[in-house]
């Protein structure tokens, strides 16, 4: 099969198109016919290096952690897909790969595409979807009536954040470039900051949770608009020990995650407030849900621009660049 791989780490001049093996079905996955997959900023910090603590690699190593298609084999053990149904999913971390023709995904990680949802718009979602869905749910506990400020609301998460915590009927703000204000009102933030003419620590007061897509200053500022009590959930900045003992690091590795989380849990403390950060894991049960929410139209999918299978690096670049609203696809015939 054709496949998009990186060869060692380092730019997108590693990642070439080449002839790969046809993933092996394990008797609990699902072999799916890839039709899209997705792009996410996630996919150069695993180019790069950055996760390879946390994401160790085998080269070479197919890329991609989004996948619409359909099922061309399932596993002895799997009973509820079968071959012809359209599915969408985030794939395994241990087995990522969804720039390719075909992968093979735990049954557990994959739903049925919703209904309403083209291959493209359903790629689009799983991984900023189950961002969303797990920092605004599980970690972030939002209720109806809280504030709640979402970090690059034109961004992939963003889009998919604000439509969620609407539907969650909490007051939401954001922040967008010039470009993008009246864009993101229309997915439904109540408050919309733009970043190029005002600081967002000087405008918001009393806020109960952060979503943090940005880290870096974005990050540090953020603890200023919480009221006592108040949470941050971040998908940029440093993990904390919380994360690596989740993760079953050993003991030296949570000392290591102590140390480079040691400034914004100081913040934290500071203002009263709690950090966490957070990876999304794969979850099955959870992207049917979301999936409802997409063919009732609570939340709609953003695609900023489809690229054929051959152009995976120039899609690679376009999203780099940061200026993509929702995501970007690559189409694979």
């Amino acid at each position: 099969m054709k496949a998009f791989v990186l060869g060692r780490y380092g730019s997108n001049q590693q990642i070439t198109l080449a002839e790969m093996p046809e993933p092996l079905v394990k008797e609990d996955e699902v072999l799916i016919q890839v039709r899209a997959a997705s792009i996410n900023p996630v996919d150069f910090k695993i180019r790069d290096g950055q996760l390879k603590q946390v994401l160790p690699l085998r080269f070479p190593h197919i890329m991609g952690n989004d996948a619409a298609g359909v099922v061309a084999r399932v596993g002895t053990r799997v009973t509820q897909f079968k071959p012809g149904d359209e599915v969408f999913a985030r794939v395994d971390t241990d087995r990522m790969g969804a720039f390719a023709e075909y992968v093979a995904v735990n049954a557990a990680a994959v739903a049925p595409k919703p209904a309403s949802c083209s291959m493209e718009e359903a790629a689009a979602l799983p991984l900023v979807g189950l961002t969303a869905w797990q920092a605004l749910l599980d970690l972030g506990k939002l209720q109806p009536g809280q504030r709640v400020l979402i970090h690059a609301g034109s961004g992939g998460v963003g889009t998919i954040a604000i439509q969620l915590a609407k539907h969650l009927e909490a007051f939401v703000a954001t922040t967008t470039s010039t470009a993008n204000v009246e864009w993101v009102k229309k997915l439904g933030a109540d408050l919309v900051i733009d970043y190029k003419k005002a600081s967002f620590e000087n405008m918001l007061n009393g806020y109960d949770l952060v979503l943090d897509t940005l880290g870096g200053e974005a990050l540090e500022k953020s603890f200023q608009v919480l009221k006592a009590g108040g949470k941050v959930i971040s998908v940029s900045g440093p993990p904390d020990p919380q994360f690596a003992k989740h993760q079953g690091m050993n003991w030296l590795l949570q000392q290591v995650m102590g140390v480079l989380s040691f400034r914004v849990r100081r913040l934290a403390k500071k203002h009263q407030a709690t950090y966490s950060f957070m990876f999304m894991h794969p979850d099955g049960a959870q992207l049917r849900e979301l999936g409802a929410l997409v063919d009732v139209g609570i939340i709609r999918p953003v695609v900023d621009q489809a690229f054929p299978f051959e152009a995976a690096n120039a899609a690679l670049q376009y999203v780099e660049r940061g200026r993509a609203k929702g995501k970007v696809v690559v189409r694979i015939a």
